[in-house]
């Protein structure tokens, strides 16, 4: 009689999918009687487009479950489902990301598009980053360079300071992401349970992540996977003192080296979508040289 042999990856699957329903189960016996000590961990993810939020949710403030949970162990938790903190300060300790930044959207002939690269070294919290994305368009080529808690830009081998708008929308995304919530401790975050929401069938826990400069992000996280469906905050367009309201959309999660990863995202401006990534690949714990995010003319 032979033995399947089953691949490595589906191993790691396994045993972490055996992992998280033994979590789970515990969590939610926990939450009967008592308060919870343990991360809770979900199903494998599947992929959801969130409702569009034209109009603010209503908040379950008074929930009865609400009390047994505290926003620091729901977001414990969608940590641990990413990768955990360790894994993923170690495996996306520097990487490299390719794929498309499309205006408005990725449809074939529809949009106006950039291919994009986009390598990082992380340091010990966002603001020691080091960050360099290279867009390539039809007519244009050039390097948007963060590092030093400054950005800058290079084309055709020389320096240039980016325009106003370019310099917002760049750090915009920096302090309104992803890595807001998975990396708050490390940046000296705060953070609120706003309360729980149910939208379009999708039970919601509303988490606030405020930073040090009082820059505030609020995550809409999955009850049931606890992935981030997607975040919202406001700010002042180049130009303009009055706020606009921004969110951005998370969807086709997969694994990457053992850590989750959105592969396409959805930017809105009011509720217009204005712009759409999607990755076409991601390798993290890649050797990057320090002279790509050094100016020039250093």
């Amino acid at each position: 009689m032979s033995i399947i042999q089953i691949p490595q990856e589906e191993k790691y699957f396994l045993r972490r999918s055996f992992i998280a329903c033994t979590v789970f189960v515990a969590l939610m016996l926990g939450c009967a009687g008592s308060r919870i000590t343990s991360v809770a961990l979900a199903q494998q993810p599947t992929p959801t487009n969130p409702p569009d939020n034209k109009n603010p949710p209503k908040i379950e403030k008074g929930d009865k479950n609400q009390k047994n949970f505290t926003a620091e162990q729901i977001a414990e938790s969608s940590i641990y489902l990413y990768g955990s903190r360790v894994l993923l300060a170690q495996i996306r300790r520097n990487g490299v990301e390719r794929g498309r930044i499309c205006k408005p959207t990725c449809e074939e002939g529809k949009t106006e598009e950039a291919a994009y690269e986009r390598r990082f070294v992380r340091g010990e919290s966002m603001d020691k980053d080091k960050i360099r994305l290279d867009q390539k368009m039809p007519t244009l080529e050039y390097s948007l360079i963060y590092g030093g808690g400054r950005l800058w830009g290079i084309i055709n081998g020389a320096s240039f300071t980016p325009r106003q708008d370019a310099t917002s929308t760049f750090l915009s995304q920096l302090r309104h992401s992803l890595d807001t919530l998975l990396r708050y401790k490390e940046n000296g975050s705060t953070l609120s349970l706003v309360g729980k929401d149910k939208q379009k069938g999708l039970d919601l826990f509303v988490v606030d992540v405020v930073d040090k400069d009082k820059q505030s992000t609020r995550y809409y996280i999955s009850a049931r996977t606890l992935h981030v469906l997607w975040l919202e905050y406001e700010e002042p367009p180049p130009g303009l003192s009055t706020p606009l309201k921004y969110s951005r959309k998370f969807m086709d999660y997969r694994y990457a080296q053992g850590t989750l990863v959105p592969y396409r995202s959805v930017l809105l401006e009011d509720g217009k979508q204005i712009q759409e990534t999607r990755i076409l690949n991601v390798t993290y714990g890649i050797k990057l040289d320090d002279a790509l995010f050094k100016s020039p003319e250093a």
